[in-house]
């Protein structure tokens, strides 16, 4: 921030909500990442002789299709897990997962017409979304690390924002 002070700190230095009251409703999106490292032998016994699967399969079932599922949920439901997140009727989310050698690429697109931004609901839903995949994989490997989770992009608001 330009001025070097925190947003959600008061003249008090207590804790606090943005007001967003005099902000002027527009546009914004934001697109998060996440990336869950999957050892080799994950990787092959999920997906067996198949390379052209689009999805990895576990006992517990599909765990793309499941972390997709898991990520909307959790986008939808930031306000309740970040303490001062504002309540978002989110217009989009959409959440793809690309699995490169042992690597599952989690991107989640939020897109809304508001007075704050959607940074945290793209984080949120990128985040449980690999956190699900850990789950589901996790009976064949504790071995799994989740990482680069970052904001790519964002739009909207005071400035737009792109990852370098």
């Amino acid at each position: 921030m330009s001025d070097n002070k925190l947003s959600h700190v008061d003249e008090r230095n207590q804790p606090t909500m943005v007001d967003v009251g005099a902000k002027e409703v527009t546009s914004r999106s934001a697109v998060a990442q996440a990336v869950v490292y999957l050892p080799d032998a994950v990787v092959a016994a999920v997906t067996g002789d198949d390379a052209e699967n689009k999805d990895i399969q576990s006992k517990k079932g599909p765990v793309f299709q499941t972390a997709i599922i898991a990520g909307t949920m959790a986008a939808k439901k930031t306000h309740e897990l970040i303490p001062f997140c504002h309540p978002l009727g989110l217009e989009r989310c959409r959440i793809n997962i690309e699995l490169t050698g042992a690597q599952a690429v989690i991107t989640c697109e939020v897109a809304v017409h508001h007075k704050t931004g959607v940074e945290m609901e793209a984080l949120t839903g990128a985040n449980v979304a690999a956190l699900t995949i850990y789950d589901m994989c996790k009976a064949l490997s504790h071995d799994i690390v989740i990482g680069d989770v970052m904001l790519l992009s964002k739009t909207g608001g005071k400035s737009d924002y792109v990852a370098k």
